[in-house]
């Protein structure tokens, strides 16, 4: 009560004690945290200049960037390395025989081990690089040259909501940033009318991957810097179009008004995240009523295009609409764009648990074109040098059968394969084995962490000093690891 009466006899234009701190103590507060935050090399991580108003603008990483977009292909369920990149020639040797010291408790099924199975697909050398390919990707195989091969990656669970969690966040639990957010936490977005990190999930009815939206979750960052899921078999985003009959003078107004109301509750409440969130979201929707349609137009690309991609091949269509998007909104300046091929259930995504080979193969003929298309449309349009694009999934497959009336093969945390392409990647490469039958990453092992630091890496950002201070700690995408594999940077 006493400010409040000394406020009445202040002269004009001075502001009581209380305000005068409550409006000026976070600015003091911050240019403090600065200070301490740019000896360790974390000063890049905090909102400066128009960054407190605009989280999204673009902003510079530490260091020159190799790439400047992402185009994430998950290959959802866990591709079995063996059966795609990773040639064993001693699995046909042994086909049939038992793994010495196999613990069965390595997979999801102890109870249906069974011994060690070849690989039903046939595999041959391509390229200049004479990358081993199988017979599964006939079209992807014409671009090896393009590719760098990381063929001893691992992870740390046997398990698909968890491994998902790891691959996107850097953490097998839930409640922490993905790869997208710390990304355009880090980097923002150069197109201010649509999302910096946009999602495609599986359209075939087969439901979004286990872990649902979490996987593209933005944890403790800011909510602006979560995924923004797009439907491309139905409408795709769904309430973007303006309510009929109104003028866009009457929905300006609108926005107006809210903005207004939301910032005065944000001024009277501190700092609020999720509100602040909100209030970007609306602005951003009303940016995207025009840009969106336009972005997701594939009628505006040549017949030649849309034939390259598969476009209207009921076999592949609907991934190659995907592709096609994503080379779309990574032209028009989003920032990072990820696409899921197979969704939530085992045989409704690359979870081969039974039937390996015709599991593999459906998938493989829904991605194999799109995906090589997505290569040769990038390379030709001069965009391939400054956009990575990621092929992998949450694990790799064991090397033995999982019994079934059509064997399959259970899950593999100790060995997967990740292709990147692009963005500063030496093409033409390969880094890192796994042993004879492909059972574990032996040589030059690449962990999670160690992926996530490459990525960033390549973007421009040193992943130990992308930080975020959340409950009394400096969190990062690589937790307290990673290591930049350097032999696949050019």
């Amino acid at each position: 009560m006493r400010d409040i009466a000394l406020h009445r006899h202040l002269p004009a234009g001075l502001l009581p004690r209380r305000d005068l701190l409550k409006h000026a103590g976070a600015g003091f507060g911050l240019l403090g945290l600065a200070g301490l935050l740019a000896d360790d090399g974390a000063r890049a991580a905090l909102p400066t200049g128009d960054r407190a108003d605009d989280p999204l603008a673009p902003r510079p990483g530490h260091f020159p960037p190799r790439a400047k977009n992402v185009i994430w292909l998950f290959i959802n369920g866990g591709p079995s390395h063996v059966d795609t990149f990773d040639h064993k020639p001693e699995l046909e040797k042994r086909d049939g025989q038992p793994l010495p010291g196999f613990d069965k408790n390595t997979g999801f099924f102890a109870d249906q081990v069974g011994g060690l199975m070849k690989s039903p697909f046939e595999f041959r050398r391509h390229g200049e690089s004479g990358a081993w390919v199988s017979s599964l990707f006939p079209h992807m195989a014409r671009h090896v040259d393009k590719m760098a091969f990381i063929k001893s990656c691992w992870t740390d669970s046997n398990n698909h909501a968890p491994a998902l969690l790891k691959i996107n966040t850097g953490m097998a639990r839930m409640g922490f940033p993905c790869t997208g957010s710390w990304v355009t936490y880090g980097l923002g977005s150069e197109n201010r009318d649509l999302p910096g990190f946009v999602v495609m999930y599986d359209t075939k009815g087969r439901g979004l991957p286990k872990g649902y939206a979490q996987n593209w979750s933005a944890g403790f960052l800011p909510g602006v810097f979560q995924g923004t899921g797009i439907d491309t078999a139905g409408t795709p985003i769904p309430n973007l179009s303006r309510v009929q009959g109104m003028t866009d003078a009457e929905q300006r107004a609108q926005f107006d008004l809210a903005a207004r109301l939301n910032g005065r509750h944000l001024d009277g409440s501190g700092a609020d995240s999720a509100l602040q969130a909100r209030i970007e979201s609306y602005e951003l929707a009303y940016r995207m009523q025009m840009a969106a349609p336009e972005a997701l137009d594939l009628a505006a690309e040549t017949r030649e295009t849309q034939d390259l991609y598969g476009l209207h091949d009921p076999t592949c269509g609907h991934f190659a609409k995907q592709c096609l998007i994503a080379r779309r909104l990574v032209e028009r300046g989003v920032r990072f764009v990820q696409i899921y091929s197979g969704g939530e259930e085992n045989q409704k995504s690359w979870d081969g648990h039974e039937d390996i080979r015709g599991n593999h193969a459906g998938f493989a003929a829904e991605t194999d074109r799109p995906i090589a298309a997505l290569l040769e449309d990038l390379a030709r349009r001069g965009m391939l040098d400054e956009t990575l694009v990621i092929w992998g999934g949450e694990f790799g497959r064991l090397p033995i059968a999982q019994k079934s009336a059509k064997p399959g093969r259970d899950h593999n945390p100790h060995a997967f394969t990740v292709w990147l392409a692009g963005g500063g990647v030496k093409a033409g490469t390969c880094h890192g084995a796994t042993d004879d039958v492909g059972f574990k990453a032996v040589h030059d092992r690449v962990s999670v962490n160690d992926l996530h630091a490459t990525i960033l890496h390549l973007l421009g950002m040193d992943h130990k000093r992308l930080v975020f201070r959340f409950n009394g700690r400096d969190f990062r995408l690589t937790d307290v690891a990673g290591v930049v594999v350097a032999d696949v940077v050019a």
